[in-house]
């Protein structure tokens, strides 16, 4: 496949290829964006909107906090555990103006992944939710992080309501469990010390590290793919470039349920839509769906990032078919594949089709997409403007087009490589810059691509990444346990359900439940098992590696039997 292969597979007017150094660092791009777009609304949730001139003088009112009343240095990592308020936007553009690296975590992690990620990325600082910080205090002295900004839901709302919705998260709902951080600091203090105080701007280089995102990678144990200021710039002008095209500037209204710490939605809504002065409405619990679309009737949205899950319950709901979809005109796909279905009951609802796209955490994230001009369902779009695909067999052989193949990337969104992790970044990442998918795919004729299966044994639950290596390790702490493994089930909500095969030792037994709270205490929600199967012994190799690929097949043949 040549170079000149995709120079004319896209459609008339939209450019082939970008400058990814328009650009110096993300800071250069938030002051534009501030400045041209000052009076308009930039966020909202929880009905407080900030315009994109408040945000820059709130995440300036962070950076002075950070520069003037800690030991922070440019280059030191923050990690950043936050669900989608308004505070996110203002400690990460804050952080970033005072030349810190942002480290990306879930709020919903375990202590133990908590444990990991922070001593992995070296992180000096964290800012997070009062409803984990009972967990911060478990993980804390186990870590280098040596400052700790605390706050609250309702921190950014007037005050009298602030008060209100902080007593109710607290006191009736109980979302906060008891904490003791004496050396803690209060969001609110922090933006009270720094306001209107001299900022240091920082002016980092383009191929400096902007952000730390984790990924388990083939392997299950977390890496930080260090994505650097012309990554996430080149992806953010690569999406306005391919999917852009028909939002206007000052104008648009884009809802945001996915997380703001996953990067597929820090790149959309935090920067590609910047670049445009967009509105995003960020919905703090999209699984509280009467609560989400009470929201979402508030506003006359003109856009929409999901992902299949999402779009299904939405559409299931009663209330949701009932809105006003007159203004939507753009809606985008993600995380996990699109099914047919879904987008013709998506389209059936509201009027506009789904752009399905696809990416990774280590391209920044956005490999390809749909364009408005052509969207073909089914497909995962064209390679974005600057963008280079190809796939190989197994040892590495250039594929024709049409031949099935392991999808390989080269572009300028894609990561620095892994952080202090040179070994696994040789495995992805050649020296001219290719990069291994992991996932196995087509290419047509006509550019667009299709993912047909994934190498890795990566389990896909609602758009998340699960590793079966990392539950695989949680499991075999709990005594009783010989062999386990973890592979993914289909499944109608999520795509993909875990399942766990578990093999006691002799003697012992153990029971669903038993294993279910194990798993439980130690990983995250989404990566929790729904199905537990004992078994007198698993499938292995002749040097006893586990055949996961013959209990998936196993579990193929019954659902087709059932069926």
């Amino acid at each position: 496949m040549t170079e000149n292969f995709w120079k004319d597979k896209y459609p008339v007017g939209i450019n082939s290829e970008i400058d990814p150094d328009e650009y110096q660092n993300i800071q250069a791009v938030l002051r534009q964006s501030c400045e041209r777009f000052a009076d308009k609304p930039a966020f909202s949730n929880l009905g407080k909107t900030l315009t994109y001139g408040e945000l820059y003088k709130l995440s300036g009112d962070f950076a002075a906090y950070l520069q003037q009343n800690t030991d922070l240095q440019p280059g030191d990592r923050i990690a950043v555990q936050l669900p989608n308020l308004l505070q996110y936007p203002i400690v990460v553009f804050g952080a970033m103006r005072a030349g810190l690296i942002v480290v990306n975590t879930n709020p919903l992690y375990t202590a133990r992944e908590m444990e990991h990620q922070f001593n992995d990325s070296g992180a000096k600082a964290l800012v997070c939710l009062a409803n984990m910080a009972h967990l911060a205090e478990e993980v804390l002295p186990k870590t280098g992080i040596r400052h700790v900004v605390i706050t609250e839901v309702g921190d950014m709302l007037p005050t009298l309501k602030r008060m209100l919705v902080n007593a109710v998260v607290k006191h009736v709902k109980k979302m906060v469990p008891a904490y003791s951080l004496p050396g803690a600091t209060r969001f609110t203090d922090a933006m009270a010390r720094g306001r209107d105080k001299a900022v240091q701007e920082a002016s980092p280089q383009s191929d400096d590290v902007a952000v730390l995102q984790y990924t388990g990678g083939t392997t299950g144990v977390a890496k930080g793919a260090m994505l650097t200021h012309r990554n996430i710039i080149a992806n953010m002008l690569q999406c306005r470039g391919l999917m852009g095209s028909e939002l206007g500037l000052g104008c648009e209204t884009m809802v945001a349920p996915l997380p703001l710490y996953h990067i597929y939605a820090f790149t959309f809504h935090c920067m590609t839509m910047m670049l445009i002065g967009a509105h995003n409405v960020l919905i703090t619990n999209p699984r509280d769906l009467p609560a989400f679309i009470k929201d979402l009737g508030k506003y006359r949205f003109t856009g929409f990032v999901g992902l299949n899950t999402l779009f299904v319950a939405l559409c299931n709901s009663e209330d949701f078919r009932k809105l006003d979809f007159s203004g939507l005109k753009a809606t985008f796909s993600g995380g996990m594949a699109l099914q047919l279905a879904t987008a013709e009951r998506w389209q059936a609802v509201t009027g506009c089709t789904i752009c399905e796209g696809y990416g990774m955490t280590e391209t920044a994230p956005v490999v390809s997409v749909n364009p408005f001009q052509n969207n073909q369902i089914g497909t995962i779009g064209i390679p974005m403007p600057s963008t280079r695909c190809k796939v190989i067999d197994d040892e590495g052989n250039d594929l024709p087009v049409g031949a099935i193949g392991e999808l390989c990337v080269k572009g300028p969104q894609v990561m620095k490589g892994y952080w202090q992790r040179p070994e696994a970044t040789a495995e992805v990442l050649d020296a001219e810059g290719w990069l291994k998918t992991g996932d196995i795919a087509i290419i047509q004729d006509d550019g667009y691509m299709r993912i047909v299966d994934r190498k890795k044994d990566m389990i896909l639950v609602s758009g998340f990444n699960v590793y079966p290596n990392e539950l695989e390790d949680v499991l075999a702490t709990l005594p009783g346990v010989l062999q386990c493994a973890a592979i993914g089930v289909p499944d109608e909500r999520a795509g993909e359900a875990i399942k766990l095969f578990v093999v006691t030792r002799p003697g012992e037994s153990l029971t669903k439940e038993q294993v279910m709270q194990h798993m439980h205490d130690n990983v995250t929600g989404y990566k929790r098992p729904k199905y537990v199967e004992f078994r007198e012994s698993l499938p292995t190799t002749n040097v006893g590696k586990i055949l996961r690929r013959e209990l998936r097949d196993e579990e193929l043949k019954k659902l087709a039997a059932a069926s």
